[in-house]
């Protein structure tokens, strides 16, 4: 699964709104499927987060070379705890440094999942 973009990913780039190697990147899960013009977190509709672990990205390098900048992130594991997460089928990435939360991409899963807490 690939990463696309949002359409406000490169102008907020070129504004100096993410410094992807050192602001908190955050993910927002929901099962309303986000539109590429949708540009700040209030632009999506969320799922309840109540028994949900940490949404925090950690960012493993960030790095440029000929031209090419690279960005990896560490795997996240999300567990439930208390009751279920869910159910969402898309997982946005956003920017939970800069005002607002700009939108930097989404990822589809294809289905609609459910978190359930280890029994």
């Amino acid at each position: 699964m690939e990463l696309t973009p949002f359409d406000c990913f490169v102008e907020d780039m070129a504004e100096g709104k993410h410094a992807l190697a050192t602001h908190q990147l955050r993910l927002a899960l929901t099962n309303t499927a986000p539109d590429a013009a949708d540009a700040v977190l209030a632009d999506i509709t969320e799922i309840s987060y109540a028994n949900c672990s940490s949404r925090d990205v950690t960012v493993s390098s960030s790095s440029q070379s000929g031209g090419i900048y690279t960005l990896v992130l560490a795997d996240l594991t999300l567990t439930a705890t208390g009751g279920s997460v869910g159910p969402f089928r898309y997982v946005v990435l956003y920017n939970a440094t800069t005002s607002g939360g700009p939108l930097i991409g989404r990822l589809d899963l294809g289905s609609a999942r459910t978190i359930q807490p280890a029994a």
